[in-house]
């Protein structure tokens, strides 16, 4: 009985301490779109500005990730693979796809389709695997696209950008690889030096494709002009190196660490209204009647996705933004 009793213990703590933790994830992560949309706004690339982003990240967080993997070089070794999907695809093309997406789109926006990741999992455990999705998942795959449609205002007639909303759907499919890479708890591999390796690595491919002319570089000394307005350039790129990749990835991996990764998927949703909220805030940037309500029900519809998944898979997480 004690020791039942300790673990339950244990697991409130955890909740106690990661949600929390969690929140202020999605919020860091959250900030991130407005802050870019203004570089790119005022000359930057998008390649420009998430290099530099990853970049400015992995330097913070370069002699932490030194000190936390001391005897522990062959964890990382051991798990090269690892560490290699997490920061080529956790890290360097979803937050790539995502700020090509938000230079031609509104931020919310952008993020709300990268969000419908849980469906785009779900079709493909039933092509690929024939895991047949139960009837509550089919409802919420159906609510979601419906409030996909009305997000992208289609049915008023409006012209959708194709180009931003298949960026965006990029960041979703890489996306979907953050939680399942950052709820890995068996790796040897503390949770700082898996994001600073990861950062570090996803830095490094970004610059080699720069170098070779795949991606984009451009950049400006120019003040960025915001809705409280203009400030010096690096402000924005130390807000989103510093507070919404290097804070926000430690932040992530921690609290799905500790809330295991179906709670913490749906406490990171918290980043959809993070980004609508600093999109206001930074760029005056809202959603008309019809888009709130596309969001409201894409949001819903993840949400009864993952409550329709059978109890062997509730453990996989979905999405990140």
């Amino acid at each position: 009985m004690s020791t039942v009793a300790d673990d339950i213990a244990r697991t409130r703590a955890s909740v106690r301490l990661g949600l929390p933790l969690a929140i202020a994830a999605a919020f860091a992560f959250g900030s991130s779109g407005a802050w870019a949309r203004g570089l790119i706004d005022a000359g930057w690339t998008p390649g420009a500005a998430v290099t530099v982003r990853v970049w400015v990240a992995a330097l913070v967080l370069l002699i932490p990730t030194l000190l936390a993997l001391r005897g522990r070089w062959r964890s990382l070794r051991r798990n090269a693979g690892m560490i290699a999907a997490y920061g080529l695809l956790a890290v360097a093309a979803t937050q790539l796809c995502y700020f090509q997406a938000v230079a031609v789109m509104d931020v919310g926006i952008a993020l709300l389709i990268e969000y419908t990741a849980p469906v785009a999992v779900l079709l493909w455990l039933w092509l690929r695997r024939g895991e047949r999705p139960t009837r509550r998942s089919i409802l919420g795959a159906g609510i979601a696209f419906v409030g996909l449609v009305l997000m992208l205002d289609i049915v008023t007639g409006v012209q959708v950008n194709v180009v931003g909303v298949l960026w965006a759907l990029g960041a979703m499919l890489g996306a979907a690889g953050y939680f399942v890479l950052s709820a890995r708890a068996d790796t040897g591999i503390p949770p700082i030096a898996l994001a600073g390796t990861g950062l570090l690595l996803g830095a490094v491919g970004l610059s080699l494709a720069a170098l070779v002319g795949v991606l984009p570089f451009a950049w400006t000394t120019a003040d960025v002009d915001y809705r409280f307005g203009a400030v010096p350039w690096f402000v924005p790129v130390l807000a989103i190196g510093v507070i919404a990749t290097a804070l926000a990835y430690v932040l992530g991996i921690v609290s799905t660490r500790l809330l295991g990764p179906r709670l913490a998927s749906f406490v990171a949703l918290a980043e959809v209204a993070a980004a609508l909220l600093f999109g206001w805030l930074l760029l005056d940037q809202l959603p008309g009647p019809l888009q709130a309500l596309g969001g409201v029900l894409v949001l819903a519809g993840v949400v009864v996705v993952k409550l329709g998944e059978p109890r062997s898979r509730r453990d996989i997480p979905s999405t990140s933004g």
